[in-house]
């Protein structure tokens, strides 16, 4: 046999022999990941304290071996301890445990993967501790109820209020009084001399003359509530006397009329 002939004899054996052992090039164990220039470069890095740097080393050693643990928990401790990224050391501690699923430091990275998902959880929620959390639901609670029992009151006294006008509605007085018809005269009734009738006085104790009615200026921030307490009405006399006014539209100038005290 010649010694090309012998050559590839022994080099077909070494294939048949590598693939029957499962052998490949990207099957190297934590030695060889370690000799990898890329994953030198990163060690030396972070040494250097340049985690940007080891990063990008770590990441290159990746490149030349997927398959490389080490190169991964490198990341992944780079990612939560320098860059803050537990996202980014998740993935790496579980492609760490995907490559050596008996790593001695199994329970720790573990343990560390929990912790990166909470601080994620924390950082995307960005919610109080749990006893803050509760003591804030229970004020917004018994606020809440406060509030709707409080406006409960105000509907019932507002639907009394309605009712009571509705059975006795109050009496709006006339103010105002008619006025006299004027009569032509005749030419009967004229004189040659013009005179001017005079109403007679009023004598003392006769009846009251008619006063016009009183009115009030809304000024800002008034409500009628605070009208007829401060001019010493009843507010449904109030309201009465000013049957087209909206309570919850008062404008500041608006003039109302004030019932008879």
């Amino acid at each position: 046999m010649s010694f090309f002939g012998k050559w590839s004899s022994a080099w077909l054996a070494a294939a048949f022999l590598a693939g029957a052992t499962g052998c490949s090039p990207l099957d190297q164990g934590p030695q060889d990941e370690e000799k990898e220039p890329h994953f030198v470069l990163g060690k030396s890095r972070v040494n250097a304290m340049d985690y940007a740097g080891a990063i990008r080393a770590f990441e290159e050693s990746l490149e030349a071996n997927p398959h490389s643990a080490l190169a991964h928990y490198q990341l992944a401790m780079l990612f939560e301890n320098q860059e803050s990224d537990p996202a980014a050391a998740i993935y790496h501690y579980q492609e760490y445990l995907k490559y050596d699923p008996r790593a001695e430091n199994a329970d720790v990275i573990a343990q560390r993967i929990t912790r990166c998902k909470q601080q994620l959880a924390e950082d995307s929620l960005a919610l109080p501790s749990t006893p803050a959390a509760q003591q804030q639901l229970e004020k917004l609670t018994e606020e809440n109820r406060r509030l709707h029992d409080q406006l409960t009151q105000w509907q019932t006294a507002y639907a009394g209020l309605q009712a009571s006008v509705k059975t006795n509605p109050p009496v709006v007085q006339n103010y105002y009084a008619a006025p006299t018809p004027v009569v032509s005269p005749t030419p009967d009734d004229v004189t040659p001399v013009t005179t001017t009738t005079m109403a007679p006085a009023r004598k003392p104790g006769s009846a009251k003359m008619i006063s016009p009615p009183h009115t009030h200026k809304v000024v800002s921030g008034e409500t009628l509530a605070s009208i007829a307490r401060r001019q010493g009405v009843s507010l449904a006399a109030l309201e009465a006397v000013n049957p087209g006014v909206n309570p919850k539209k008062l404008k500041a100038g608006q003039v109302l009329n004030l019932p008879a005290p």
